[in-house]
């Protein structure tokens, strides 16, 4: 971003709306801007796109739209601030609402409008900013002009242009007509650090009132008139299709008013419609239906991680990471140290289940979905019904939870595919078990792990192999077409095909399984990494940190294997590999300091974790007591350095609720496969940490200048290791699969 040098008027544009107010409009850069140092765009020409606008009306009614959605990170306030900081307006003055779906909304790494990968800030930090400085410049000179006075007598505070020398002040809305007619200022500085009045210093949320008074709107809040309820009667494995279906009792039930087969695209089973919720979710209780046969009947755990290791050993697959000669240090390697990881699947149990709200009528069908890519929600729905995607509207809603489940739109489809029959609003509503027992998972992978030792006795080599399902393949059927809204709706299945094909090419590469491990931080002579692809044929999607959250785990163990056999301190082993990587080793020394590293609390051993996810790097240290035999963790030391903080209390909040996150991971996180099925139903066996487990979270933030990066999920990579890496240190017992299980 600090590179850009493009013409303003290829994202900034001002224009009048009806009744004299001011429009900005701006096109933010996604993931790709920051990966590759510029707009897609031509400077200089004419033409531009917009994907986020703010308008102050003449009234002084300041809003702003959002390209991103709000499942609790916090960009509804993180983006705003950086607004209200150069325009000079109080957050809380400005209205947000979110964008609906159109392609200049996309996330230009992905190709398709997702909110995903801790970007949302770090994309939008310098060209939010400076639509709002050059939005103040504007009004400042229609208020200057209107006083006769020079730009540098005014001053900008609090939505007013303010006259320093009488002390007289406008607002902005009464300036926005004459502000409209000027041009974009060529030179538009923003503040300095030390001028920042909201960034870095605003503590609250501005959602936080609807939240809590509960008249923020997530999708299971939506009320239609008229509405009906469904529910889905999905088969065990997700592969199979309904062989026929009795439904003579359930469409007896009180409140029923319909019960049918659906099979579309992402939307397969028998619907129950009924007047309330709970009166379609008894009713389907009655319902009895077989099922065909699926291809999955004889696929478990067992099968699935030796699929894993015979795909590897028959071919490493393709090379992510080759700095060296490995294959000359394990010849020569005087002694080498492995290690063999096995990592479950994973369920998202976001707290508000998966939902969808349809309503289909002749011309058209709208919907109300808490999805993390509307423009895949779209697809989804079209795929499903009778409708064109511009027949589709999508209206987003605040989401309770996302952690990469809502990139998937199967919850979508199905309410589509009802609705579309009935021709009648209908709110689909999983339940809990529905929604463990038919996620999409974080894939299980298979690692092997090798460090080869010099004829010093010193590592100088390290080989990652591993083998797993990448996520692409999952939500590639409805990226693919929303990257061509114009084509055909017969066209779908071939636009999935050339995704597949062109993954890596035309498409980004599927990092899913590797990412964490192929840009390992420490300083090895030779350092390998290999990626082979085995698909389980279990449905898996992207999970809170995806491959980071494994590998996170995995690197860092063995980091302090390797460490226990070079005899050296592990916080000091690290460091010794990190001599060129200062922002790394400022992190993991603040946190060695902070957690008063060697000194454990009372009945404690402590153990240390560093991981850099998202462009962020934290460290964690881990406080741990065994009770009987299982791990206490009693306090959590984290650093983080994220560069430029916006909103302190967001940087903490999402710390502190990644450790949570991955402490439950860590402690009971496993999805198991019996023949096909998913195993788990509900919290009772696939439990979430509880109040009275959470350990004493401190979070410490390092003061940056760097730009701002992602702070949404890096918290959770580096919690498992240091934990477990605290439990080994009392008990000698060394951990390569997850949840951590004591031996007897």
């Amino acid at each position: 971003m600090a590179e850009m040098n493009v013409n303003r008027r290829t994202f900034l544009k001002a224009s009048s709306v009806t009744g004299g107010g001011l429009m900005m409009t701006m096109a933010l850069p996604a993931c790709s801007t920051l990966k590759n140092g510029g707009l897609n765009q031509n400077s200089g020409t004419e033409g531009w796109d917009s994907n986020a606008w703010l308008r102050i009306d003449s009234d002084n009614t300041i809003h702003f739209v959002l390209d991103r959605t709000e499942m609790g990170q916090n960009t509804y306030t993180g983006m705003t601030s950086l607004l209200a900081e150069e325009l000079e307006v109080d957050p809380e003055l400005v209205n947000i609402r979110f964008a609906g779906v159109d392609p200049l909304y996309r996330n230009s790494i992905y190709g398709v409008q997702v909110t995903g990968g801790s970007t949302s800030i770090a994309a939008g930090w310098k060209i939010i900013r400076e639509c709002g400085a050059a939005t103040r410049l504007m009004l400042t000179k229609a208020a200057a002009n209107t006083w006769g006075i020079k730009t540098e007598q005014c001053r900008a505070e609090s939505g007013h242009v303010i006259n320093t020398q009488t002390g007289e002040k406008i607002p902005y809305g009464h300036l926005a007509a004459i502000a409209a007619t000027y041009s974009i200022p060529s030179d538009i500085p923003l503040k300095d650090k030390s001028e920042f009045k909201v960034i870095g210093k605003y503590n609250k949320r501005l959602d936080a009132a609807q939240k809590a008074t509960g008249t923020a709107d997530f999708g299971i809040d939506t009320e239609l008139p008229g509405m009906l309820y469904a529910v889905v009667t999905r088969a065990g494995r997700w592969d199979s299709e309904v062989k026929s279906f009795d439904a003579s009792k359930t469409k007896a039930m009180p409140g029923v008013v319909d019960v049918f087969e659906i099979n579309a695209p992402a939307a397969v089973g028998v619907a129950v419609v009924a007047k309330s919720y709970w009166q379609a979710r008894k009713a389907q209780q009655q319902l009895t239906v077989e099922w065909h046969n699926s291809q999955l009947n004889n696929v478990s755990d067992e099968s699935i991680f030796a699929q894993y290791q015979a795909d590897m050993a028959e071919d490493s697959g393709k090379n992510v990471r080759d700095d060296g000669d490995i294959e000359k240090a394990l010849e020569s390697a005087t002694n080498t140290i492995t290690a063999e990881y096995k990592m479950p699947f994973l369920a998202h149990a976001t707290l508000e289940p998966q939902n969808c709200t349809a309503w289909a009528k002749e011309d058209g069908m709208e919907i109300w979905a808490p999805t993390q890519g509307p423009d895949m929600a779209q697809v989804a729905a079209a795929k499903a019904s009778r409708y064109s995607l511009s027949d589709i509207k999508i209206n987003v809603t605040f989401i309770g939870g996302g952690f990469g489940r809502r990139i998937n739109n199967d919850y979508v489809a199905e309410a589509a595919a009802i609705s579309d029959k009935l021709q009648k609003p209908v709110k689909l509503i999983w339940s809990r078990e529905e929604d463990t027992k038919r996620d999409f998972y974080r894939p299980s992978s298979y690692h092997q792990l090798t460090a080869t030792l010099d004829n010093s006795g010193n590592v100088n080599g390290w080989q990652h192999q591993m083998a797993g399902s990448g996520v692409f393949d999952y939500f590639v059927s409805e990226a693919a077409p929303a990257q061509y809204p114009f084509a055909p709706k017969f066209m779908f299945g071939m636009l999935e095909s050339a995704g597949k094909l062109g993954e890596g090419i035309i498409a980004p590469a599927d990092a899913s399984i590797y990412e964490g491990a192929n840009h390992l931080p420490y300083e090895f002579e030779h350092l390998s990494v290999d990626y082979k692809k085995s698909d389980s044929g279990i449905l898996v999607g992207n999970w809170r940190s995806v491959g980071y959250s494994h590998n996170g785990f995995i690197t860092e163990t063995f980091m302090d294997q390797l460490a226990n056999q070079q005899q050296q301190d592990p916080v000091q082993f690290r460091l010794g590999l990190l001599k060129n990587n200062a922002r790394a080793s400022q992190v993991l020394k603040t946190a060695a300091e902070k957690a008063s590293w060697g000194s454990p609390l009372p009945g404690c051993t402590q153990g240390v974790s560093l991981h850099k996810s998202f462009g962020t790097w934290v460290a964690q240290i881990a406080d741990v007591e065994l009770q009987g035999n299982r791990p206490q963790v009693k306090r959590v030391v984290c650093v983080v350095d994220c560069g430029q903080v916006v909103n302190p209390d967001t940087v903490e909040a999402q710390m502190e609720g990644g450790i949570i996150f991955g402490l439950t991971a860590a402690l009971y996180g496993k999805i198991t496969i019996v023949d096909g099925e998913p195993q788990q139903n509900n919290f009772y066996d696939y439990q979430l940490l509880r109040m009275n487990e959470s350990p004493d979270i401190q979070v410490h933030i390092i003061d940056s200048n760097e730009q701002p990066t992602g702070v949404g999920e890096p918290g959770v990579p580096p919690l498992a290791a240091a934990v477990a890496n605290a439990v080994t240190a009392k008990t000698g017992q060394r951990f390569y699969s997850l949840p951590l299980e004591l031996n007897a």
